[in-house]
């Protein structure tokens, strides 16, 4: 068994965080709460690589939770953000970066015919849900158990026992009126899909889902999902809204629905798109995007949307991503589930690798996991202890069960061999 790692400094530096944060943090997952203890506090990353405040280093396969697809403080985005920022942050007023980023994402994604950039994730599907009502004239929404989608209103609700329930809020300070217009299904079950659509189809205006699921862990679709859902929008004149904030640009370059050759009414867009800043965008087919202003009623705005920093970053991330590198992307994280299964076969551990492209879950389960419930029936408890020996020996993931993992062309086989090795020990050990 490796000895812990010195951690003191980030020990003080998240006591002081507390103090002056909620949970010392700005998201609630950086706080390491599920895994049992506290976190690290990064100082600097370069490649596939973090070190923290004790000089620690770590491969890292957390890579801000998607952006970094080049890994981290890759020459050519920090040369393009370096030279965009010479020439001013922000100007409120438009640049030629922003028509340049939307040639572009309109090429590159099948849906998107016009699109409009915003900052975050929670921006770009908040938007394109709106837009999808305003068209519409219809107020329901139908989203999956497990699901995420950012953090408005609407979207923050839970099931409970049952295939497919009304929502309920699943946080504090959200109307239950808001909750009620939000219709749950699991995961993969398109039976359930036309089951709502046949009960509430004249009131839904939108289906919205992750054509890979990644905020239950990585779950895959099944054959023909995607496409039932496809149907079932046109049949019931719903929009239907692939929430690719995590698989655009990532799986594929045009993403999960060029994978998986669906193509959906709009698409939000966001981490890739931005090479790690903040940077969202939300599209779709002309006459759908025509509606919002100031073109159309459909109102929605922000005075740092489409700024210069993000553009760049943005436009020098998708000028990397040619086919050469998605072999890369695909052939180190094939040996990194690979590895990671053998691993657990040898030491007689349950573990269910998925994976799509350069993202991927390993779950602590011997059983194969497609949906929500699956992924809640996992060791969560064996998760943490895997994270912790991980940790320990220079290797930092997502922390928790139900995240994916991310690789970048910086993860070399180097990097994936020592990967392998330090989760056969820590597997050994269990």
């Amino acid at each position: 068994m490796s000895e812990p790692l010195n951690h003191n400094k980030s020990a003080r530096a998240f006591a002081k965080a507390s103090s002056l944060m909620p949970g010392g943090v700005n998201s609630p997952v950086r706080a390491y709460k599920a895994v049992g203890r506290d976190p690290v506090f990064i100082a600097l990353g370069s490649g596939c690589r973090v070190t923290d405040l004790d000089g620690n280093e770590y491969i890292d396969y957390v890579g801000s939770y998607g952006p970094l697809i080049l890994g981290h403080a890759s020459e050519p985005i920090v040369a393009a953000v370096s030279k965009a920022a010479r020439r001013g942050m922000t100007f409120g007023m438009p640049t030629e970066l922003e028509t340049q980023l939307a040639y572009a994402v309109i090429d590159a994604v099948p849906s998107i015919e016009v699109v409009r950039f915003v900052n975050s994730g929670t921006e770009a599907v908040m938007s394109a849900l709106r837009v999808a009502r305003g068209v519409t004239g219809r107020e329901k929404i139908i989203k999956c158990i497990g699901g995420y989608h950012g953090h408005s209103d609407g979207l923050l609700v839970s099931a409970g026992s049952g295939a497919t329930t009304l929502g309920t809020p699943s946080s504090p300070g959200v109307p239950p009126s808001h909750a009620t217009a939000t219709l749950l299904m699991p995961y993969n079950d398109a039976a359930a899909a036309e089951k709502l659509l046949n009960e509430h189809g004249k009131d839904v205006a939108a289906i919205i889902v992750e054509p890979v699921a990644g905020n239950m862990g990585c779950i895959p679709p099944v054959e023909g999902y995607l496409q039932t859902l496809r149907k079932l929008c046109d049949e019931y004149g719903a929009l239907l809204i692939f929430d690719e904030v995590m698989t655009g640009f990532r799986v594929a370059f045009g993403g999960a629905q060029q994978l998986y050759h669906v193509t959906p009414d709009m698409t939000a867009l966001g981490k890739v798109v931005g090479g790690g800043l903040p940077c969202a965008a939300y599209g779709g087919r002309e006459e759908l995007m025509r509606h919002v202003a100031p073109d159309g009623p459909i109102y929605q705005a922000g005075t740092l949307s489409g700024n210069p920093l993000a553009m760049a970053a943005g436009l020098a991330t998708l000028e990397q991503l040619t086919d050469d590198v998605y072999d890369r992307l695909e052939h180190a994280s094939s040996t990194l589930a690979d590895g990671l299964v053998d691993a657990a076969k040898r030491h007689g551990l349950p573990l269910t690798v998925n994976r799509v492209g350069s993202m991927l879950t390993a779950f602590f389960t011997d059983q194969p996991v497609n949906h929500y419930d699956d992924a809640t029936a996992c060791d969560t408890e064996r998760f943490a202890v895997f994270f912790r020996g991980m940790l320990d020996r220079g290797v930092v993931l997502p922390s928790s069960q139900f995240e994916a993992w991310f690789i970048s062309t910086a993860h070399d086989d180097q990097s994936i061999e020592q990967t392998i090795i330090a989760a056969e020990a820590v597997l050994k050990g269990m």
